[in-house]
């Protein structure tokens, strides 16, 4: 007889190899000479503390495909009056597409209560997502970064669940590495729940700079399909702090650091990639500068280093 596990390993992969539900359905990018996308995540410019609306425009006037905002941004836009539907009218107005969201909700919590609390902000979180155009939103170890030794399979479980609750919603989670947390800040634990969760659509976010501070190898990004990521948080570190005390306030723009992203550009298009890259920043100097020109300048370094990785 299958065990609980086992039974539940296969169904959602059963459910996985079905037919996509029509909310899931991907839209087809025009074909472009373009490698990648790419996309300003607005803790770039976070510091300045520009309404969501502003960052919009920084970024279409910028040069970006796409943004990538955070839940609490939308949640004060609405709490001030804005209307969603013309949120959603202004990003695609503006030439942009919402490409992921940042939402904080604690879905693998061992408390049965807390965890379901998790995922009911995971499905407020996806509608919010929806309303203004997006599919994808972050699924990182939230309530879990102190945690050691956890069972992966369970966490897959919990996992799965999240995945179906984004299914109801048609709006994807993206399971994402936190290199500061003691749960899910290596690259082989987030491929284990990809491949356990028994959803061949599921999707992980993956970032530079947790890669380097969770202590993985960048090879081992050749484990991931490029089909199973659809955004990249880039962004570099310098050499000093090492990893073990490395925040994320000194990350720095792509190429102004050591990180290989020459190598890690190659692999990923060598995986089959054809996502969007999410310049994700928390750098303090950069928010002491005008927003426009921190957007500005960190998309030129981000196509500086696709150029060098010859892509």
């Amino acid at each position: 007889m299958l065990n609980r596990r086992h039974f539940l390993a296969t169904t959602s992969l059963a459910a996985g190899l079905s037919t996509a539900p029509q909310a899931f359905a991907e839209t087809k990018a025009t074909p472009s000479a373009k490698p990648f996308r790419y996309c300003l995540n607005t803790s770039t410019i976070r510091g300045q503390k520009i309404p969501l609306v502003d960052e919009v425009k920084i970024a279409s006037e910028a040069g970006y495909d796409g943004i990538e905002p955070w839940i609490n941004e939308i949640d004060t836009y609405v709490k001030e009056g804005g209307s969603l539907p013309d949120l959603n009218k202004r990003i695609a107005d503006a030439g942009l597409t919402v490409e992921s969201a940042i939402g904080f909700a604690a879905f693998l919590v061992d408390d049965p209560a807390q965890r379901q609390k998790g995922l009911d902000e995971a499905r407020r979180c996806m509608r919010l997502v929806k309303a203004i155009g997006g599919s994808r939103i972050a699924a990182p170890p939230v309530g879990v970064t102190d945690r050691t030794g956890m069972d992966l399979d369970v966490l897959a479980e919990r996992f799965a669940a999240l995945v179906q609750v984004g299914r109801e919603e048609g709006v994807w989670p993206q399971l994402e590495l936190w290199g500061f947390s003691k749960t899910l800040h290596k690259l082989g634990e987030v491929a284990y729940l990809l491949a356990q969760c028994g959803d061949v659509n599921a999707l992980a976010l993956l970032d530079a700079y947790h890669i380097y501070k969770g202590g993985s190898a960048f090879g081992g990004l050749g484990a991931f399909a490029g089909s199973r990521m659809k955004c990249f948080h880039i962004n570099d570190y310098p050499a000093d702090p090492p990893f073990e005390t490395i925040k994320d306030e000194h990350r720095v723009y792509p190429g102004d650091g050591v990180c290989p992203l020459t190598e890690l550009l190659t692999m990923l298009k060598t995986s089959g990639f054809e996502g969007t890259l999410s310049l994700e920043l928390f750098n303090k100097s950069y928010w002491q500068q005008p927003a426009a020109e921190v957007a500005k300048t960190g998309l030129e370094k981000v196509k500086a280093v696709v150029a060098k990785a010859g892509l």
